[in-house]
Protein backbone atom coordinates (compact mmCIF):
# COMPACT_ATOMS: atom_id res chain seq x y z
CA UNK A 1 0.00 0.00 0.00
CA UNK A 2 1.27 3.49 -0.84
CA UNK A 3 2.78 5.59 1.93
CA UNK A 4 0.37 8.50 1.42
CA UNK A 5 -2.62 6.14 1.75
CA UNK A 6 -1.17 4.66 4.94
CA UNK A 7 -0.58 8.16 6.33
CA UNK A 8 -4.20 9.06 5.56
CA UNK A 9 -5.49 6.00 7.42
CA UNK A 10 -3.11 6.57 10.33
CA UNK A 11 -4.38 10.16 10.66
CA UNK A 12 -7.99 8.92 10.47
CA UNK A 13 -7.38 6.34 13.22
CA UNK A 14 -5.63 8.84 15.47
CA UNK A 15 -8.54 11.28 15.03
CA UNK A 16 -11.12 8.55 15.75
CA UNK A 17 -9.27 7.59 18.91
CA UNK A 18 -9.05 11.22 20.07
CA UNK A 19 -12.77 11.69 19.39
CA UNK A 20 -13.71 8.59 21.39
CA UNK A 21 -11.52 9.63 24.31
CA UNK A 22 -13.03 13.13 24.24
CA UNK A 23 -16.56 11.68 24.07
CA UNK A 24 -15.79 9.43 27.03
CA UNK A 25 -14.80 12.46 29.09
CA UNK A 26 -17.95 14.34 28.02
CA UNK A 27 -20.14 11.36 28.90
CA UNK A 28 -18.59 11.10 32.34
CA UNK A 29 -18.71 14.83 33.08
CA UNK A 30 -21.99 15.91 31.50
CA UNK A 31 -24.13 12.92 32.36
CA UNK A 32 -23.16 12.36 35.95
CA UNK A 33 -26.25 11.85 38.08
CA UNK A 34 -26.29 13.38 41.52
CA UNK A 35 -28.18 11.81 44.40
CA UNK A 36 -30.49 14.84 44.53
CA UNK A 37 -31.82 14.03 41.04
CA UNK A 38 -33.39 10.78 42.20
CA UNK A 39 -36.50 11.86 44.03
CA UNK A 40 -38.96 9.12 43.14
CA UNK A 41 -39.28 5.79 41.36
CA UNK A 42 -39.79 7.39 37.94
CA UNK A 43 -36.63 9.48 38.31
CA UNK A 44 -34.76 6.37 39.47
CA UNK A 45 -36.00 4.36 36.48
CA UNK A 46 -35.03 7.15 34.10
CA UNK A 47 -31.61 7.37 35.67
CA UNK A 48 -31.14 3.60 35.37
CA UNK A 49 -32.06 3.66 31.67
CA UNK A 50 -29.64 6.52 31.02
CA UNK A 51 -26.89 4.69 32.92
CA UNK A 52 -27.51 1.55 30.87
CA UNK A 53 -27.32 3.49 27.61
CA UNK A 54 -24.10 5.19 28.72
CA UNK A 55 -22.56 1.82 29.55
CA UNK A 56 -23.53 0.39 26.15
CA UNK A 57 -22.07 3.43 24.43
CA UNK A 58 -18.84 3.19 26.42
CA UNK A 59 -18.54 -0.52 25.64
CA UNK A 60 -18.96 0.18 21.92
CA UNK A 61 -16.43 2.97 22.07
CA UNK A 62 -13.93 0.79 23.93
CA UNK A 63 -14.32 -1.85 21.23
CA UNK A 64 -13.70 0.82 18.58
CA UNK A 65 -10.55 1.97 20.40
CA UNK A 66 -9.33 -1.64 20.50
CA UNK A 67 -9.92 -2.01 16.75
CA UNK A 68 -8.25 1.34 16.04
CA UNK A 69 -5.22 0.38 18.15
CA UNK A 70 -4.97 -2.93 16.29
CA UNK A 71 -5.16 -1.10 12.95
CA UNK A 72 -2.45 1.34 14.02
CA UNK A 73 -0.30 -1.62 15.04
CA UNK A 74 -0.85 -3.22 11.60
CA UNK A 75 0.21 0.05 9.96
CA UNK A 76 3.41 0.06 12.03
CA UNK A 77 4.07 -3.62 11.22
CA UNK A 78 3.40 -3.09 7.52
CA UNK A 79 0.47 -5.52 7.41
CA UNK A 80 -2.38 -2.98 7.21
CA UNK A 81 -4.60 -3.66 4.21
CA UNK A 82 -3.71 -7.34 4.06
CA UNK A 83 -6.41 -9.95 4.71
CA UNK A 84 -5.84 -11.90 7.93
CA UNK A 85 -7.21 -15.04 6.31
CA UNK A 86 -5.91 -15.27 2.73
CA UNK A 87 -3.21 -12.56 3.00
CA UNK A 88 -4.41 -10.90 -0.24
CA UNK A 89 -4.84 -7.14 -0.34
CA UNK A 90 -8.10 -5.76 0.99
CA UNK A 91 -9.67 -3.48 -1.60
CA UNK A 92 -9.23 0.23 -0.91
CA UNK A 93 -13.01 0.78 -1.28
CA UNK A 94 -13.61 -1.71 1.53
CA UNK A 95 -11.02 -0.04 3.76
CA UNK A 96 -12.55 3.36 3.07
CA UNK A 97 -15.97 2.02 4.05
CA UNK A 98 -14.68 0.06 7.07
CA UNK A 99 -11.15 1.20 7.91
CA UNK A 100 -10.67 -1.38 10.66
CA UNK A 101 -11.50 -4.31 8.33
CA UNK A 102 -9.15 -7.26 8.67
CA UNK A 103 -10.73 -9.51 6.03
CA UNK A 104 -11.18 -9.06 2.30
CA UNK A 105 -14.72 -9.24 0.90
CA UNK A 106 -14.44 -12.90 -0.13
CA UNK A 107 -13.14 -14.04 3.27
CA UNK A 108 -15.71 -11.92 5.13
CA UNK A 109 -18.52 -13.45 3.06
CA UNK A 110 -17.16 -16.94 3.83
CA UNK A 111 -17.10 -16.08 7.54
CA UNK A 112 -20.69 -14.82 7.41
CA UNK A 113 -21.83 -17.99 5.60
CA UNK A 114 -20.22 -20.12 8.33
CA UNK A 115 -21.97 -18.01 10.99
CA UNK A 116 -25.30 -18.47 9.20
CA UNK A 117 -24.86 -22.23 9.45
CA UNK A 118 -24.26 -22.18 13.18
CA UNK A 119 -25.78 -24.85 15.40
CA UNK A 120 -28.48 -22.44 16.61
CA UNK A 121 -31.22 -23.46 14.21
CA UNK A 122 -29.18 -22.59 11.12
CA UNK A 123 -29.81 -18.89 11.74
CA UNK A 124 -27.32 -16.08 12.02
CA UNK A 125 -26.33 -15.70 15.66
CA UNK A 126 -27.27 -12.02 15.77
CA UNK A 127 -30.89 -12.82 14.86
CA UNK A 128 -31.51 -14.49 18.20
CA UNK A 129 -32.70 -17.95 19.11
CA UNK A 130 -35.75 -19.57 17.58
CA UNK A 131 -38.37 -20.15 20.25
CA UNK A 132 -40.54 -23.28 20.02
CA UNK A 133 -44.19 -22.74 19.15
CA UNK A 134 -46.70 -23.38 21.87
CA UNK A 135 -49.85 -25.24 21.44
Amino acid sequence: MKKEVLKRFKKLFEQQKANVLYNDKVIRDDFAVSGDDRMDDVDQASSDVEQSLRMRLRNREMLLIKKVDEALKRIEEGTFGSCNSCENDIELKRLEARPTATLCIACKEDEERREALSADGRRHKSLGAVLPRMG
